[in-house]
């Protein structure tokens, strides 16, 4: 794939839909889904790429079974490809006038195990606070919402800290230390048991975070205290909610984050075993570029998730 050599002929090509396709997988990194939010079948998703690919002179995504990733170029392409298209969107609001009403709109990024507590409470309150604020979550893996922070694909993430490559350019403020726990429904054996062990858990299927995952390298690491490892046939998920619902309607053992569980828990669905597990702490924090000041609306919502975040460390 060779560059084009002048600028002029790049310029002359390109089209929007190209534009509008790459922000499309980059945010959903997967064809598929990019295709249904357009409107276009995976085959011309994947045209539309080529074309741009060729265009640039270079590689934007690196194509898997399980998605898409961006490349180096990629990520710096995407931050252009977004500020042109937010341009565009301002160019027409500003047909309705200098007096027409400006909409505000927070893009936060969260881990799946924030939600069911953290960041549920915070969305909710905020919500009943600035009912005309729009807010546009993304959940996923911690190390892909940082790479859309720094893409500016996301204003604020609720996540972990990651390695100081991964972290240059950002900003982490620490919210609480998360511990892991293991849940099971409650009714479930090992809820009436004096005293659970580490090994008794593992005598019922698991339900764990997936490869890769801070959590899950903390639960391994708890096993390996213990001279255990996880059993055969574990379910492996990012998915927050899935375990949830696995965990409650089997006599699964859920190994997740405190945050995860806390909801559920709290409802009398859920009970935590009393295991101990030191030395799985994790600091979960707010993370932002540290070049960007956010605006009054998003500084606001930052301070919803604060007083979140401290209600439920209290």
């Amino acid at each position: 794939m060779q560059a084009l050599a002048l600028p002029d002929a790049f310029r002359s090509r390109i089209r929007l839909r190209h534009l509008h396709c790459f922000v499309a997988v980059a945010q959903a990194r997967h064809l598929g889904r990019a295709g249904e939010q357009l409107g276009l079948t995976q085959p011309a998703v994947s045209k539309t790429l080529t074309e741009l690919e060729e265009l640039v002179g270079t590689r934007l995504l690196v194509r898997q079974r399980a998605g898409t990733d961006l490349t180096a170029a990629g990520m710096r392409f995407l931050r252009h490809a977004l500020r042109i298209l937010d341009d565009l969107d301002a160019a027409a609001g500003s047909l309705a006038g200098a007096d027409g009403a400006r909409h505000e709109r927070i893009r936060v990024g969260a881990l799946p195990s924030i939600v069911p507590a953290l960041l549920l409470d915070a969305v909710n309150r905020f919500r009943a606070t600035h009912a005309d604020v729009a807010l546009a979550v993304q959940t996923g893996m911690n190390r892909t919402l940082i790479d859309l922070l720094k893409a500016d694909v996301l204003d604020i993430v609720i996540g972990r800290m990651d390695d100081p490559a991964a972290m240059e350019g950002l900003w982490f403020e620490s919210l609480a230390a998360e511990p892991l726990v293991l849940a099971v429904r409650a009714g479930h054996p090992l809820a009436t048991h004096v005293r659970p062990t580490v090994r008794d858990a593992l005598g019922w299927p698991m339900v764990v975070l997936a490869v890769g995952s801070i959590p899950r390298h903390s639960t391994e690491s708890l096993l390996a205290r213990h001279g255990l490892a996880l059993p055969e046939g574990c379910l492996e998920t990012a998915d927050a909610y899935l375990s949830q619902l696995v965990t409650l309607g089997s006599d699964s053992v859920w190994a997740a984050p405190l945050s995860a569980t806390r909801r559920a828990v709290a409802a009398g669905e859920m009970v935590l075993l009393p295991v101990a597990t030191p030395g799985t702490e994790e600091p979960i924090g707010l993370l932002r570029r540290s070049d960007r000041t956010p605006g009054p609306v998003a500084e606001a919502f930052v301070d919803t998730i604060r007083a979140i975040a401290a209600r439920q460390a209290a």
